[in-house]
C-alpha cells in the first residue's frame, strides 16, 4: 500500500473527524481513525457510537486497503507540517512509513475488523436545506439545550418540520427557544431529536466552509447529513419532547424596548453582585426607566442601575437567572430587543427588534426566579 496526499488537505479531513473523538471512549478502537483507500481517494471516519463522521480526499494511489490509526499521533504529526506532499507506504503488516520533505517517520496501525460499522439509513425519507439556514437553526439555539442526562430528550434539538415550515427547538427546563423559519418546506411531516454534540459538530464544520446545501436523510433512529465530501450520521434521542408550546405565554401587555448592547453590557456588571448560587438579578420597571439590582447578602455585595428604556405596561418587578439572561441576550444579533411580561411569576419572552430575513421568527423565553 503506498499513497501521496497533500499535508493541507489531509489535516481538513483529519480537523473535521476529529470532533467526534472522545478521551473516554467505552472502546478503545474507537481513539482511531478507520482510514479506506480505494484508488485516488482517501475515506477517513471517526465515531463514538453515537455520532459518526466520515469525510473524503483525493490522493494519488492505485492501492486499495482499510486500517485504523491512532487518532492523535496521526492528528499531531500532520499539524506539524508546512504544506507539501506526504507520501504513506506501508512497510509490514503492522507498520507505515511517513516520507517528508524533512524526514521519515514511522507509525503504527492496526486492522479494521473491529472497527464499527457505520449505521445506514433505511426506509428515510430526504431533504434539502441550505448550510446557512441550518447553522442559524444550530446558532439560535443548541446553547440553550439541558444537560441532565435524566431528562435526555432537553439534551438535543427538537427538529419538526411539515408543508408549513420548520421549527427548531431548544429547552432546559429554565428557559426556552424556539427558532421558525416559513421559508423552509416538507412534503412529509416529521418530528426527531437531534444530540446537540452532533449539531455543535456541524456548527464547526460549516463555519469554515461557507454556505452549501445538505442532505437530510432520516428514519425513526438515525439522521444523516450530507455535503461535500463528508457525511455525519447522528443516532436521534428516544423520546417524546414536551409540549412547549404551552408554556409561552398568550397575553403579555407590559413590553420592554431596549437597545441590547446597553443592557447586556449592564448585566454583565450587575450579575458580578449576584449571589452565586442563585445568580438572581432584579429587573423593574417604572416609566420609561429599567432598574437593574443584584445583591449577595452573604458578602454584604450589592449593585444598582439604572437605565433608559421604551416601556409600555403596569410597573412591574420580576426576578431572573443572570447567567441565562445574558446568554440569551448574547445570542440575539440585532441592535435592540424586547422583553415581554405579563406577571413577575410568568415567564418572560425575549424577542430580537428588526433584522430577520422574510420567513425567519425567533422567540426565547425565560421562567423567573422567585423574589423574597
Amino acid at each position: 500500500m503506498k499513497f501521496i496526499v497533500s499535508s493541507s488537505e489531509l489535516l481538513k479531513s483529519i480537523q473535521i473527524v476529529n470532533g467526534v473523538i472522545v478521551s473516554n471512549n467505552t472502546l478503545p478502537i474507537l481513539d482511531n481513525f478507520l482510514v479506506e483507500l480505494k484508488n485516488n481517494n482517501l475515506a477517513i471516519t471517526s465515531s463514538d457510537l453515537e455520532t459518526t463522521i466520515t469525510t473524503n480526499c483525493e490522493v494519488e494511489s492505485e492501492s486499495e486497503n482499510k486500517f485504523t490509526v491512532s487518532s492523535k499521533l496521526l492528528t499531531e504529526i500532520v499539524r506539524s507540517f508546512p504544506e507539501q506532499p506526504l507520501t504513506f507506504k506501508q512497510i509490514n503488516e503492522t507498520q507505515l512509513e511517513i516520507i517528508t520533505e524533512q524526514g521519515k517517520y514511522f507509525i503504527s496501525f492496526d486492522k479494521a475488523d473491529e472497527y464499527p460499522s457505520t449505521p445506514s439509513i433505511s426506509d428515510g425519507e430526504a431533504i434539502e436545506i441550505k448550510g446557512y439556514h441550518l447553522l442559524e437553526a444550530i446558532k439560535n439555539t443548541s446553547f440553550a439545550t439541558g444537560n441532565d442526562n435524566l431528562r435526555p430528550v432537553m439534551t438535543g434539538v427538537f427538529f419538526q418540520i411539515s408543508e408549513e415550515g420548520f421549527k427548531f427547538v431548544a429547552t432546559d427546563a429554565h428557559r426556552l427557544v424556539k427558532y421558525s423559519r416559513s421559508d423552509l418546506k416538507a412534503n412529509k411531516s416529521a418530528e426527531f431529536i437531534v444530540p446537540k454534540k452532533s449539531l455543535n459538530i456541524l456548527k464547526n464544520i460549516f463555519s469554515t466552509i461557507g454556505d452549501i446545501v445538505i442532505t437530510l436523510e432520516y428514519n425513526t433512529t438515525n439522521i444523516k447529513f450530507s455535503f461535500g465530501s463528508t457525511i455525519i450520521i447522528s443516532r436521534l434521542i428516544d423520546g417524546k419532547y414536551p409540549n412547549y408550546e404551552a408554556v409561552i405565554p398568550k397575553e403579555n401587555p407590559n413590553l420592554l424596548q431596549i437597545n441590547r448592547e446597553l443592557i447586556l453590557n449592564s448585566l454583565k456588571r450587575v450579575s458580578i453582585f449576584s449571589n452565586k448560587t442563585s445568580q438572581l438579578i432584579r429587573i423593574k420597571l417604572v416609566g420609561n426607566s429599567i432598574l437593574l439590582n443584584a445583591e449577595d447578602i452573604d458578602y454584604a455585595n450589592k449593585a444598582e442601575e439604572k437605565l433608559p428604556c421604551s416601556y409600555s405596561g403596569s410597573d412591574i418587578e420580576i426576578g431572573f437567572n443572570a447567567r441565562f439572561l445574558r446568554e440569551m441576550i448574547s445570542n440575539i444579533q440585532t441592535e435592540d430587543i424586547s422583553l415581554e411580561l405579563s406577571h413577575p411569576s410568568r415567564a418572560g419572552i425575549l424577542r430580537p427588534i428588526g433584522g430577520a430575513e422574510e420567513g425567519e421568527d425567533l422567540l426565547m423565553l425565560m421562567m423567573p426566579l422567585i423574589l423574597n
